[in-house]
């Protein structure tokens, strides 16, 4: 990649970051309350009134969600940006 290519790819790749990190918070909150409706908000691992069980789950989808959600992103944002420069960001 060239050093104008990536002066250009990488706040864009920035922005296409942060969209997807607020993205997988809201999915991860959404699918979360579907899960636990009893619970509003996912557990805090350090709090031991909540289950053990229960703050591992939360944890893992967690990590799932956001991990899907970035490489989707990530993914999308590779293809916009060969769309537009008919490069590869590499």
């Amino acid at each position: 990649m060239s050093v104008g290519s990536k002066a250009l790819y990488t706040p864009l790749q920035l922005a296409i970051s942060v969209a997807g990190g607020l993205l997988a918070g809201k999915v991860f909150t959404e699918i979360w309350q579907r899960v636990s409706p009893s619970d509003t908000e996912p557990p805090d691992p350090k709090d031991l009134e909540r289950s053990g069980r229960q703050a591992i789950a939360a944890a893992a989808l967690h990590g799932l969600v956001f991990g899907l959600v970035r490489a989707a992103v990530d993914r999308a944002g590779a293809h916009g940006y060969r769309a537009i420069t008919d490069h590869s960001p590499e």
